[in-house]
């Protein structure tokens, strides 16, 4: 693969550690959460130990002083391990960035510090029933009765929901209008844990529903100004779409290498998979375009860091890293035969769960929605000056 320069000497010491910890901690464990349908509360412990928590947080927040290519070597090396149940980019790149960006002084002194060590998992909580990208069409109810809030409705699909001590609750606000996030503690009366959604992949992500009825939180849980919620969305939708295409091409790369490894050592007819010239030409597709996405995604991380990747950008990313790493999964579990069909393979659990990353995130439908109005608006706009 092309050298990577955005990295420098104390991002791969960081790698190393992050590797050590994920090979200590996590991979022995990963095989048993898939059984139990969620990560147990001593793993976000020692993650938080071993900081792989919030590592774009400053330290005087309790976070790891570092900014977001640290949080992408952690994305990363769980990608390259197949390990998808820790939900540690939800909870450090998704959830805390709206308590440093919008969150009240008191709220980001009681929550970051507890999240960086691991004590306190977040969940966010925006998708209903008949809301999913249409965040305008949210019907979770947010109200002021007695000088608190009240919550009522109900969100479905929500990651690491069960292990959280906290979920950011999207409502509709019915004083201020438009929508308002709220920091809802998991033991508030009113609030309750649905089901636990039978998923095809990722069986060691925890993906609950979550019920609310007249549950009820201070006003001063209000993440930022009331009613601004949308604004406050658009902003953090770019990272968490970069966190999906991160993830996506080490994903499609530890793929490939899988692959690699088991070509040269297979053998068919008396000779190697890997001197087919057939596979070994496959080989070569798939390693050009794991090739370009590592340096589309490599630049938007630059970008990133600058402030200067927009929603179009982001989107674009997010929608052809992902593709291409199903497109990868696809065509790598067949180079193994019927052995890729088997679940206990590594490459067979990497397909299924592929599927989840042009989904989550924004569907990749949304991601061409949002790219071609940004395509035709801008031609528009010129043709109307």
């Amino acid at each position: 693969m092309i050298p990577r320069a955005i990295f420098d000497a104390d991002h791969l010491i960081f790698r190393e550690t992050v590797r050590k910890v994920i090979a200590r901690d996590i991979v022995p464990e990963h095989a048993g959460w898939e059984s139990a349908g969620q990560i147990p509360p001593e793993a976000w412990r020692k993650a938080g130990a071993a900081g792989l928590l919030l590592c774009a947080v400053d330290e005087t927040r309790g976070g790891g002083g570092g900014t977001f290519l640290h949080s992408a070597i952690v994305i990363e090396e769980l990608a390259r391990v197949g390990a998808t149940g820790p939900c540690f980019a939800l909870h450090s790149d998704v959830v805390a960035p709206y308590l440093t960006h919008f969150a009240s002084d008191a709220l980001r002194a009681h929550w970051l510090p507890m999240m960086a060590d691991g004590r306190s998992p977040g969940a966010i909580a925006m998708t209903e029933p008949g809301a999913g990208s249409d965040l305008q069409a949210i019907r979770t109810r947010l109200r002021r009765q007695d000088g608190a809030l009240r919550i009522d409705g109900n969100k479905c699909y929500i990651s690491n929901a069960r292990g959280a001590a906290f979920v950011i609750v999207a409502c509709k606000d019915a004083d201020h209008g438009g929508l308002t996030l709220v920091l809802v503690e998991k033991d508030r009366p009113g609030f309750r844990l649905g089901r636990r959604f039978d998923k095809i992949g990722c069986l060691a992500q925890d993906l609950s529903e979550l019920f609310f009825d007249e549950c009820e939180v201070p006003e001063a849980n209000v993440i930022g100004v009331a009613g601004q919620g949308m604004a406050q969305v658009m902003r953090m939708l770019p990272q968490e779409r970069l966190v999906q295409a991160v993830r996506a091409v080490a994903a499609a790369e530890a793929m490939f290498e899988w692959t690699i490894d088991h070509l040269q050592s297979r053998e068919v007819f008396g000779k190697r998979l890997a001197a087919q010239q057939a596979l070994a030409f496959k080989m070569a597709e798939l390693h050009a375009e794991i090739l370009a996405q590592r340096v589309l995604v490599d630049r938007c991380l630059e970008l990133h860091l600058s402030d200067a990747m927009s929603a179009a950008l982001a989107a674009s990313v997010k929608m052809s890293s992902c593709e291409m790493q199903g497109h990868v999964a696809d065509a790598c579990l067949q180079m193994f035969g019927a052995a890729g069909f088997m679940r206990d393979t590594p490459i067979a659990r990497a397909f299924v769960d592929a599927r989840q990353a042009r989904i989550a995130g924004g569907a990749v439908e949304i991601m061409k929605l949002i790219v071609s109005r940004e395509l035709f608006g801008k031609r528009m706009e010129r043709k109307t000056q």
